[in-house]
């Protein structure tokens, strides 16, 4: 049986609490009884920004994209390279369907792009200019045609980086708004913006509620709590390798588990040590280290099946394997958001710049669904079409049979007007 050597003094919640949600119903309200209006008197009093217009000009973005330096444009390229390669790949895998299952009954489906989508880039605490290259890029990809995007103002200022990877990514719209009010905007569509079909990106507390109580109004991505991040190891790796890929991900929040699981005592011990010794200079150590004293936790157990029951159990967002074995888990482990094998990739390559997608489940899940991908931005709809009519007749029969047993009397006419117009016609009517 599994031991923990630390344990979390807090329990992770799951979703919101009432306050939270009654709160963010009422600024959606607003949004869609008052529009444009209500959109600023949010913007002013939650990021104290009121401009003219939240939407940037052509000549406003060529001009925020002049200010950045050569090198990080030259570095989000990269990043948009990586992601967009596996976008494309993973596009290539999606076919359209077309089957005779009966004679002159063809089934089929069509892959249809989503007509426009909102994708949401945080700001806040930091320019998530990654979260651009995620949702922007891969809905592009996806061939969506209207891509419209927000960030919020970081401290009254445009953020500059992030304005650039919207654009490079390939945003038709680029608004500077944040919180539940880019969101409500987009979802449904004031003023300034028309509403959107899907609205995607991670956000705090706030904008994940407001995606929830959208859901259904248009589609989301995924409901997204704080990041969480499991690294699995053993003896093959040291404390030191652990404690950074811990605090790596513990740094994003107060409230972001990281949590070791390791059959090593030995190891268990020394990534302790060392993510007390490495707090001591983490510049975000002021976030990292309420994360890791109320969620961190350091599992041990006996071998690396107890290891795979454990962290399977968890279902978390992130997860980095570093043992003598990781296609055993990679073969074998079921609930994950993404997984990042050996010591030599990690969750900020994931994150940031490696090509797959940052977007990922949390919140256990993972237990159900995967994270953002190109095929989140399409629709799988189906056709059908009979040409014969002995076997329009034929499925007439068991159609009407079946619809009898339901008591749906109007279900089972459609049927019998078919068996009894094309009973004994013969296949080349």
């Amino acid at each position: 049986m599994a031991e923990y050597i630390k344990k979390a003094t807090r329990k992770a919640a799951h979703g919101a609490d009432a306050e939270l949600t009654s709160r963010v119903s009422n600024l959606l309200r607003e949004v869609e009884v008052d529009g444009e209006n209500a959109v600023r008197r949010m913007s002013a009093e939650f990021d104290k920004w009121e401009p003219a217009q939240f939407r940037l000009s052509d000549a406003q973005v060529e001009k925020v994209i002049a200010g950045v330096s050569k090198q990080t444009i030259h570095d989000i390229e990269f990043a948009q390279k990586q992601i967009r390669n596996f976008a494309k790949a993973q596009l290539a895998s999606l076919n359209p369907v077309e089957v005779e299952t009966l004679p002159g009954v063809t089934l089929g489906h069509k892959l249809i792009p989503v007509g426009s989508v909102g994708a949401y880039v945080p700001g806040g605490r930091y320019p998530m200019v990654a979260s651009a290259h995620m949702s922007v890029l891969t809905a592009k990809v996806a061939g969506v045609k209207r891509v419209a995007a927000c960030t919020p103002p970081i401290n009254g200022e445009l953020p500059a980086e992030t304005i650039t990877a919207m654009a490079l990514a390939g945003a038709d719209e680029i608004y500077v708004l944040g919180g539940v009010q880019a969101v409500a905007s987009l979802a449904i569509g004031t003023e300034f913006v028309d509403r959107v079909d899907m609205i995607v990106g991670p956000g705090n507390a706030l904008v994940a509620e407001a995606k929830r109580q959208l859901y259904g109004r248009v589609g989301i991505d995924l409901m997204a709590g704080p990041t969480e991040t499991l690294v699995v190891a053993d003896e093959t790796v040291d404390g030191e390798i652990c404690a950074v890929d811990l605090l790596g991900q513990a740094e994003h929040g107060p409230t972001s588990p990281a949590i070791l699981v390791t059959n090593s005592r030995r190891l268990a011990d020394e990534t302790i040590r060392q993510v007390e010794l490495q707090l001591k200079t983490l510049p975000t150590a002021d976030i990292a280290s309420k994360s890791w004293a109320d969620y961190g936790q350091v599992i041990l157990c006996k071998d690396h099946a107890e290891m795979l029951e454990v962290a399977d159990d968890l279902a978390f967002e992130h997860v980095q394997v570093m043992t003598s074995n990781d296609d055993y888990f990679l073969e074998n482990m079921q609930n994950y958001g993404a997984l990042f094998l050996g010591p030599m990739t990690n969750v900020s390559y994931g994150d940031k710049v490696i090509g797959t997608n940052h977007t990922l489940p949390t919140q256990s899940a993972a237990r159900y669904t995967g994270g953002l991908w190109v095929g989140k931005f399409i629709k799988t709809v189906t056709y059908q079409r009979v040409t014969n009519p002995q076997s329009s007749a034929m499925v007439g029969e068991y159609c009407s049979r079946l619809c009898a047993i339901e008591r749906f009397w109007g279900h089972k006419e459609q049927a019998d007007i078919r068996v009894r117009r094309y009973s004994g016609v013969g296949a080349g009517s």
